[in-house]
This record gives structure tokens, C-alpha cells and sequence, in this order.
């Protein structure tokens, strides 16, 4: 793990002594003098620390990304194992991510240290966030070992951390950027560039921008009627993208105890919702709109008081807006049309104490309130809305220690909720507290064998679509709750220069899910309800490796992959037809692969992402299943350096052997694709 260059105390130490003796024998020496040493950079393998977690952790560095050709977050998390993307096709195509089946409502997404929200959906569309800028993505299974950390992020099934790039001048440099175009099939255009200027020797500003482009109009078969039906060449409507995003970051670094950034983030999109392609009647299912955008500003503060106490802060506003249009909606309107306006305000205070050089104790507590309002093309219906605010304090208290041998962590979670509505009738107060506990042991000094355990206890409370949304929310919906249960074993060993990594992790896990949020039918099966009826039950076990190899001082090779199986059965009703059958769009196996082959002359990336069958409704009957897939994607790839500048250029072939398939059902994926992309690094 690559960390800020800092002076280390060792180093500092051993010159100290080298010093003393002069000091000694001439005392005109200044030994009140500060000695000044080149920075040390301290690097680890990623993938080490992924071995040594107690919980199971899968990390990307930016390096990794390149190898994936992946264009969006939601690409690259595809690759992490246990992880299921709901991907509705196309660049502009709602993209939500699900860890172990539990839904994409119970994972948390954290920008730079601080969670993203969506209080009406719950769920964050990871497909808006470009990997133009990231410098690292990583997901946490559980939680992280890190127990100093704003509370809301142990308040997760799973976390999907996003790194942005932090300034890193090297060589007496003022100034740092990149400026890249990708374009490729479908019409995609997409320009990107971001700046790193070193204000002072404290201070330093970033700002990244990018535009996205694309009608997205690609072809697929059309099966109607079965496999012995009619096949039809169609094209994709209604897939057009407009994506504008810019983000702009002041870094303080006012000591090596001390350090703050504020970060200022827009995003605006319009887009086509590309419907379901069924009964030839695409053009009334793919002519939804949507306009959203999204502007936080957010701002952290840590400084270490003492060896022993370290304290951070962090503060966030946010702004979210939406509007969707049908215009083919069967009402006196003849359309429906809605708006959506949601505020955050958040506050965090945490503070780590290290009790023992082995041993060290956290608090954290989180404020926040959210606020969602509407207009619809009714006046009845938007004086009608609830127009809710929920009041969260979110608390933690955490212990973590750690030896040659063993690394543990506890935690406990308390989380108190109220409503009020302006409207209609409030949903419950909460007053829940959840506990965690997980350990690593290594059992040998000199093999790096370790075996894990963690035990999770978490809940997600219904969204503001969930408790409000006209005619199908419903106030009196109870929290959906989860315990998790994890083993583990990870290994990893270095074979010299020629093989300096290979590592293994497999972990099995148990999930039980009760009061699960589904929505049923009441009066006819055009007037739905929320309600707590479900329970699933899941058992799975995630399987991923790493191997490096390097052939000579140039070349080498880089070897990964993952495999996932899940048994997730519905267990809500012993007497329903669809007890114990496999939940859907949950495929039984699933994984990845990925190789890179770096070179002087053009480097190989190659990546395959599978998926055995799914089913498209929970009984599993032959005519809801859905054939597996697998999408072969490959590389090339040169580096030109000239005047401390470096070129890049890239091609990608993506599907390359151009196979139909739909991760949703009546939503087809494309199908072979090129993407170019030429980038300038100053």
C-alpha cells in the first residue's frame, strides 16, 4: 500500500546517533539543530493487504483498472467477487451493485472517506462515476479493520470505497496534469482532463472535469417467442447520454500531524431510460426520460494530538434533483411527470485512542437530517405528498488489537431514527443497536497462512420511496435486518524476483435476511404496496487469486481472477411456490479473470467476466431462466515518454466475440464494441 512520504522516526533516529559523537567532541555544534532527510516513500502490496484483513477486503489500484476496460466504476466493480451489478444496458443505464445478495440498499458508497447517499431510492447509481480520476476503488465485506472512521461507514452491510487522485508532486514540481479523449462505438465522445497545483509548501488544489457522449444506439437479436421463435434485428432507442462532471479539491497539509481537504463535486446528466424490448413495442417502452444532478461540497480535518489520541472531523452538504418524464403514461394527463428535490446536511466527529502499543479504543458519532419533495403534474398529488425529514444519529464505540499473530476488531452500533411528514402519517421512530466482531490469526512465523472470522448484525431502514411514494408506499414498514457469518483463509507467498506474488482467498459466508421489503399486490395487481413479508437465506463462497511474474527487468506478467457461488433461497413461506427457490437475477456461479502482459514494445491487457444462469421471477420455472454469458474484452496498449511528459495511447475491443445476452431480463447488453483512447500526462 503506497502511503504519504513522511520522515520516519527510525530513520530520524539512526541519524541522531550518527550525530551524537561529533556533538561530543566539538561543542561548538548547534545540537539544537533540525537535520534534514530526504522523504522515504513506504510501499506495500495491495494485495498483502487484502490477505491480512479480518473481513474480506478486494482492492483495485488504478494501475489494475487500467487492465480491466472498464470505462465507469460499475465496470470495474464487476470484477470483485460475491459482487452482482444490475445493469440495465448501455452507457446511460441505471447501474446498482449488490455484495452477497443482500440488495443494493445495504451497501454503503464512500467518496474520499465520506458516504454517498440517496435517501428516496437508498441505492447509489454507480454507473455516474467516471474512473478518469479514481485513484483506488476497494469494497469491504462487513467492515473495515479501520476502526477510525466516521460512524455511518459501520453502518453497512458492505462498503464501496472510491479513492479519488490526491496531488503527489515529485522533483520540485508546481504542476501536475492529464488531459485524455475516448471515443468509440455508439457514438461515444468523451473528453476528460484534471490539474494538481502546488500552492505552498502546505497547500496544493486539484480540479478534474469530464464530458460524456453517446447515442448508444447498438444492435441485438430479438427473440420472440422462444429459441424456435423468430429472431429480428433490432437496435437499441432512446440510449442517448449527456454527462457533465467537474470536482475541485483544496488539500492542506499542515504538518505531518495535521492535515484537511474540502471538496466541491457537480454532476449533471439527461438521458434516455432505454425500456424493455418485448412484444414489438419498443418505441411506447423506450421513451422515459430522465434529468438528475447531483452537488455536494465536503470537507474533513484529522490531526493527531498526541501518540496516543487522534481526533478528525468531517462536514457535508448535499443536493440531489430529479426529473422523469413519461409522455406515452395511460392517465387524464396523458403523461407522467415528476420532480424530485432531496438535501443533506451531515456532521461527523471521531477520535482514536491508542491505549496500548497493541491495543486502541474509537468513538464516533454522525448527524445528519434528510429533507424530499415533489411535484408532480397533479397539484392534488403534489399538496398531497408527504414531504418528509428524518433526524439520524449514528454512534459507534470500537476496539481493534493487533499482534504478529492476531488482529482483531469489535464494534457496536447504536442508530436512533425519527420522521416527521407534512403529510399523512410519519413512519416509526428507531432505536437499534447492531454488533460486530471479526479476528485474523496466523498460526505459523514464517508461512502467511491466516485464517478469519467475522459475525455482522445490520439493518437497512425503508427508503422515502419505501414509506412515501403515492399509491404504493407504506408508513408502517419495519427496518430490513441482516446477520452476516464469515470464515475465511488467505494465503500469500513471494518465490523470489521471478514470482514476488501469488495469493489466495477464499471465504464462506452464511447471510440470513428477515423482514425483507418486497411489494405485493391489495386491491388488483395494478395497485401495489410495500411490505415486510420476506426472508432469504444465503450461502455462498468467494474464491479469488493473484499472481505476478516477472520475466527479466521489462517484462512481466500479471494473472487474477475470482469465482463466486450463492445459494440464495426465498425461506419467506413454507406454503408459497416459490420456497426455497433461488432469488432472482442471483446466478448460482459467477466470476472473473483478467491477464496482463507488460512489455517494452505494447502491453496485453485481456478480461472475461461469467455468469452461469439466472432467473428473471422467483420461480425458478424453465421459462424464466436466463442463459449464462460471458464477455471477453482485450487491450493493447504504448507509453511514449519524451520531456518528462508521457503519451499514452489505447484500443479495446470489448465483447470481442460479440455475444448477445441481458444481465436483466428484456434489457440486452451490447455487443462488440471498440473503444480509442489518447491521454497526455505532464
Amino acid at each position: 500500500m503506497r502511503f504519504s512520504a513522511i520522515r520516519l522516526f527510525v530513520l530520524s533516529g539512526l541519524l541522531g546517533l550518527r550525530l551524537l559523537p561529533l556533538a561530543a567532541a566539538d561543542p561548538k555544534v548547534d545540537t539544537t539543530k533540525v537535520y534534514s532527510i530526504n522523504e522515504v516513500t513506504v510501499t506495500e502490496s495491495y494485495r498483502k493487504t487484502e490477505v491480512r484483513s479480518s473481513a474480506p477486503l478486494q482492492i483495485l489500484s488504478s494501475k489494475q483498472i487500467e487492465n480491466l476496460n472498464a470505462l465507469q466504476v460499475s465496470d470495474a466493480v464487476k470484477y470483485f467477487s460475491g459482487v452482482s451489478v444490475k445493469d440495465y444496458g448501455g452507457i446511460g443505464g441505471l447501474k446498482t451493485v449488490s455484495v452477497r445478495s443482500l440488495g443494493a440498499a445495504h451497501t454503503a458508497v464512500s467518496y474520499d472517506g465520506i458516504s454517498l447517499t440517496d435517501c428516496q431510492t437508498g441505492q447509489i447509481d454507480i454507473g455516474r462515476f467516471s474512473l478518469d480520476n479514481v485513484d483506488m476503488l476497494s469494497l469491504n465485506n462487513g467492515q473495515s479493520d479501520n476502526i477510525f472512521q466516521p460512524a455511518r461507514l459501520f453502518a453497512s452491510a458492505a462498503v464501496l470505497n472510491i479513492r479519488t487522485l490526491a496531488p503527489r508532486f515529485e522533483d520540485n514540481k508546481l504542476l501536475n496534469g492529464k488531459a485524455s479523449v475516448k471515443t468509440g462505438s455508439f457514438g461515444l465522445i468523451n473528453p476528460s482532463a484534471w490539474l494538481q497545483y502546488k500552492v505552498s509548501k502546505k497547500l496544493s488544489a486539484s480540479v478534474s472535469a469530464e464530458w460524456l457522449q453517446a447515442d448508444g444506439q447498438y444492435p441485438y437479436k430479438l427473440y420472440q417467442g422462444g429459441d424456435d421463435g423468430i429472431v429480428t434485428d433490432e437496435t437499441r432507442k432512446n440510449t442517448e447520454v449527456k454527462n457533465f462532471r467537474v470536482e475541485s479539491t483544496l488539500y492542506a497539509n499542515f504538518s505531518e500531524k495535521e492535515s484537511a481537504y474540502i471538496k466541491a463535486y457537480y454532476y449533471n446528466s439527461e438521458r434516455g431510460l432505454p425500456g424493455a424490448t418485448i412484444f414489438n413495442n419498443t418505441d411506447n417502452f423506450s421513451s422515459q426520460y430522465l434529468w438528475d444532478a447531483t452537488c455536494f461540497v465536503q470537507a474533513h480535518y484529522e490531526r493527531d494530538i498526541s501518540k496516543t489520541l487522534s481526533v478528525q472531523t468531517n462536514a457535508k452538504f448535499n443536493y440531489g434533483y430529479l426529473h422523469y418524464l413519461d409522455p406515452t403514461y395511460l392517465n387524464s394527463e396523458g403523461k407522467q411527470e415528476s420532480f424530485y428535490h432531496q438535501n443533506e446536511y451531515y456532521a461527523s466527529f471521531s477520535a482514536l485512542y491508542k491505549a496500548f502499543s497493541r491495543l486502541s479504543f474509537s468513538a464516533s458519532a454522525d448527524g445528519f437530517i434528510n429533507t424530499l419533495g415533489a411535484e408532480y403534474e397533479s397539484a392534488a398529488e403534489t399538496e398531497n405528498f408527504a414531504r418528509p425529514v428524518r433526524y439520524n444519529l449514528v454512534s459507534v464505540l470500537a476496539a481493534k488489537y493487533v499482534s504478529e499473530k492476531l488482529l482483531g476488531t469489535a464494534s457496536l452500533l447504536s442508530t436512533l431514527v425519527t420522521e416527521t411528514v407534512a403529510q399523512g402519517d410519519a413512519a416509526a421512530s428507531h432505536n437499534r443497536l447492531s454488533p460486530y466482531i471479526s479476528f485474523t490469526y496466523k498460526p505459523f512465523d514464517k508461512q502467511d497462512l491466516r485464517f478469519r472470522a467475522f459475525y455482522k448484525n445490520i439493518f437497512r431502514l425503508p427508503t422515502f420511496n419505501d414509506l412515501y411514494y403515492s399509491r404504493v408506499g407504506n408508513a408502517d414498514l419495519l427496518p430490513e435486518t441482516t446477520d452476516q457469518f464469515n470464515l475465511g483463509i488467505t494465503y500469500s507467498l513471494s518465490v523470489g524476483k521471478v514470482i514476488p506474488l501469488v495469493s489466495l482467498t477464499v471465504d464462506g459466508y452464511r447471510n440470513y435476511v428477515k423482514d425483507k421489503i418486497i411489494a405485493m399486490p391489495t386491491k388488483n395487481i395494478f395497485v401495489w404496496t410495500m411490505v415486510n413479508l420476506g426472508k432469504v437465506e444465503v450461502t455462498g463462497v468467494d474464491v479469488s487469486g493473484e499472481a505476478s511474474v516477472a520475466v527479466g527487468k521489462k517484462l512481466g506478467i500479471i494473472l487474477g481472477g475470482t469465482y463466486t457461488y450463492q445459494r440464495v433461497l426465498d425461506v419467506t413461506d413454507p406454503e408459497s411456490d416459490t420456497y426455497r427457490h433461488q432469488v432472482a437475477y442471483t446466478p448460482r456461479v459467477a466470476g472473473s479473470g483478467r491477464l496482463a502482459f507488460e512489455n517494452p514494445w505494447v502491453n496485453v491487457a485481456y478480461s472475461v467476466l461469467w455468469s452461469g444462469a439466472r432467473y428473471a421471477l422467483f420461480q425458478n420455472f424453465a421459462e424464466n431462466r436466463l442463459a449464462g454469458y460471458s464477455d471477453h474484452s482485450i487491450s493493447l496498449s504504448r507509453e511514449f515518454a519524451f520531456n518528462k511528459k508521457t503519451l499514452n495511447l489505447n484500443i479495446e475491443a470489448l465483447n470481442i466475440l460479440n455475444e448477445n445476452y441481458a444481465i436483466v431480463r428484456w434489457f440486452p447488453m451490447p455487443g462488440r464494441s471498440f473503444r480509442a483512447t489518447v491521454s497526455l500526462k505532464f
